[in-house]
């Protein structure tokens, strides 16, 4: 039956990558709901939330306030927030509610600016699309407002952009550090002011699909040039799980975001392997869509997907597995948060095999 999941809970949804995006950048993060979404973010979909402080509101709408379009109640709570919490910058993150009601976004983020002497921005997420949307509207509304003056180009200095808990499945971007140094991983140990410095980066690496809006913004206002990369899965990075000759003429699936799954695609052809397919539950690109690819929607893709693909391994969010019990070769677990949450413990490591 089309439509019906057996296994896969539901997906992270746009506001809570919009949130990933913002929760360690040091401003007011405002879910504009009435409770629902923020408990989710905070509960489900933000692995941060337990380890790191950061000021994550829900605007706590009413009945009568959602009805009425209340925007002036919003700003006053803001304004009062503004007054008790050190904050950079202020942000309004959409939901269902304010989908539903029309909000505009531009005029509310003017009303908010004047009241809480602060930048505004305002995200139009509305719950109904999934996380990569969130923070792809995130990351393009953060550059547009912060990344305006133009700094001396640094030597060495990388921009990343698209790492955030969701896509890498930890909590800081140590790994991607260590693969390649002279990072900044915006969003992720990062700070406002990295943003606003955006213009030294020599180059950006995109790590995830909902980076790519803002690599293009970046490269039209500086011309600073990206690439699409997940750099803990670059040729080097990972010998010490790839086994010499462990792919070697093995048909394999890729099932993750899309740069991760093609940054692996490309690692695991060098080492020999005969195919790789690469699949996603969430944006794709044509950029890095190869013919075979998939774009998967229900359960039933996934499943009808293996049983043609003849594959002798899979690489996945372990999650996946149990759509597949017929399947004999190889599974190989690596977690996506986004997909499974906190269902699955542990981090984006090849070392699952089964």
């Amino acid at each position: 039956m089309r439509g019906l999941r057996k296994y896969l809970t539901p997906f992270a949804p746009d506001q809570s990558g919009a949130v990933s995006v913002l929760f360690e950048l040091g401003g007011i993060i405002v879910i504009c709901d009435a409770g629902g979404c923020t408990g989710n973010v905070c509960g489900f979909d933000e692995p941060r939330w337990h380890n790191l402080r950061s000021a994550v509101f829900s605007a706590g709408l009413r009945d009568m306030d959602a009805i009425m379009g209340r925007d002036d109640k919003l700003v006053t709570e803001l304004a009062d927030a503004a007054t008790k919490i050190e904050a950079s910058f202020a942000a309004v993150v959409g939901t269902p509610v304010p989908a539903v009601i029309g909000t505009d976004y531009r005029a509310l983020a003017r009303m908010a600016e004047r009241a809480c002497q602060l930048p505004v921005i305002t995200v139009d997420t509305s719950g109904t699309k999934l996380y990569d949307d969130g923070a792809r509207k995130a990351y393009r509304a953060l550059f547009d407002r912060f990344a305006r003056d133009t700094y001396p180009v640094e030597q060495g200095r990388i921009g990343v952009l698209g790492a955030n808990p969701l896509d890498l499945s930890c909590t800081d971007a140590d790994a991607i550090r260590a693969a390649l140094p002279g990072t900044v991983c915006y969003g992720m140990g990062s700070t406002l002011d990295d943003v606003i410095r955006a213009s030294s980066a020599e180059r950006n690496v995109v790590v995830a699909p909902s980076g790519l809006a803002a690599a293009k913004l970046l490269e039209q206002r500086f011309g600073t040039p990206y690439e699409f990369l997940d750099p803990r899965f670059a040729d080097g990075a990972q010998d010490a799980w790839l086994v010499p000759n462990s792919f070697a003429n093995k048909r394999v699936l890729v099932v993750h975001q899309q740069v991760t799954a093609h940054s692996l695609r490309q690692l695991l052809l060098a080492h020999g392997a005969q195919s790789v397919t690469c699949a996603t539950w969430f944006m794709q690109l044509p950029e890095l869509t190869q013919p075979g690819d998939a774009h998967l929607v229900e359960e039933d893709d996934f499943a009808e997907l293996v049983a043609e693909g003849a594959f002798d391994a899979i690489i996945g969010d372990p999650a996946l597995w149990p759509i597949i019990p017929q399947f004999e070769g190889e599974l190989i677990d690596l977690p996506h948060f986004a997909l499974s949450g906190t269902l699955i413990k542990g981090t984006a490591t090849l070392d699952g095999a089964r």
